[in-house]
């Protein structure tokens, strides 16, 4: 299925917002609960799977809910249709601090594996399923897991990532990276885990024990922020988790929050 062609402009910095402009009758699939507002003459329906292939029937759909279910997505996506008369916007926002990456799916190939939580949504016609490693090291210590996202397709796809994205483009060349930092990559490139240096680095250097190596050919996506990473931090420094208040300005502490209504 040819995708639908859809203009878009992605707002803000930091926490960023990407605006859909669709022609009549034509529609964008997204991840559930990611629509910020919407145009009158936009109508949305959930709907079990990415519509990439209207003849699969029940078995096919029931399928592709299964292999979300594996991703810890829902088993549904929204489509937004324009059903109205003239152009329509509909804005989708990213769920954590970082970027909205849009890919021109025919630019990387038509291919493209990511982190399982990078999809934010895609022109109708792209296919939204899923990618298994194929080393077992990368399956358990790879940071995430053995499955990834996989898209195909040849019109435009939005995914999101932490903090700063960084483009890589290898040709025939290695890199070696913290596991969640990989946003995502192309096909050409080979995905596998080695070991952090020395016994002594792996323990106390700080950089986990595991490094992803990624080598070939083709573009690589990383990210400076994973939001596990993020949410570690802040757990960390919570209070109510043993963290220290740095920073309040309240010379009661504890029961100043207490008192704020903060515990």
């Amino acid at each position: 299925m040819k995708c639908h062609e859809v203009d878009y402009e992605i707002i803000g910095d930091d926490m960023q917002i990407v605006e859909i402009e669709l022609d009549p009758g034509e529609t964008v699939v997204a991840e559930a609960g990611t629509m910020n507002y919407m145009e009158d003459g936009i109508t949305f329906e959930a709907k079990m799977g990415d519509g990439s292939q209207p003849s699969s029937g029940l078995f096919g759909k029931l399928m592709n809910a299964g292999q979300r279910m594996l991703t810890g997505e829902s088993i549904f996506l929204t489509h937004f249709t324009n059903s109205g008369a003239g152009k329509k916007r509909v804005a989708f926002a990213a769920p954590y601090p970082g970027k909205i990456i849009p890919m021109d799916m025919t630019r990387v190939g038509g291919e493209l594996l990511c982190q399982k939580e990078a999809f934010l949504c895609a022109a109708l016609g792209t296919q939204v399923g899923i990618a298994f490693t194929k080393r077992l090291g990368a399956g358990f210590f790879g940071g995430e897991g053995f499955i990834l996202q996989r898209l195909r397709g040849d019109g435009l796809a939005f995914v999101h990532a932490g903090g700063t994205v960084i483009e890589k483009k290898l040709r025939g060349e290695t890199i070696r990276v913290d596991t969640g930092c990989i946003m995502a990559f192309t096909a050409g490139i080979d995905y596998d885990i080695q070991r952090a240096g020395s016994l002594k680095s792996m323990f106390f250097g700080g950089e986990g024990l595991f490094l992803a190596t990624l080598s070939g050919t083709g573009t690589v996506y990383l990210q400076s922020l994973p939001f596990s990473r993020m949410a570690d931090r802040i757990l960390r420094h919570a209070p109510s988790e043993g963290g220290s208040a740095k920073g309040e300005g309240s010379v009661l502490g504890g029961l100043g929050r207490l008192i704020d209504g903060d515990r």
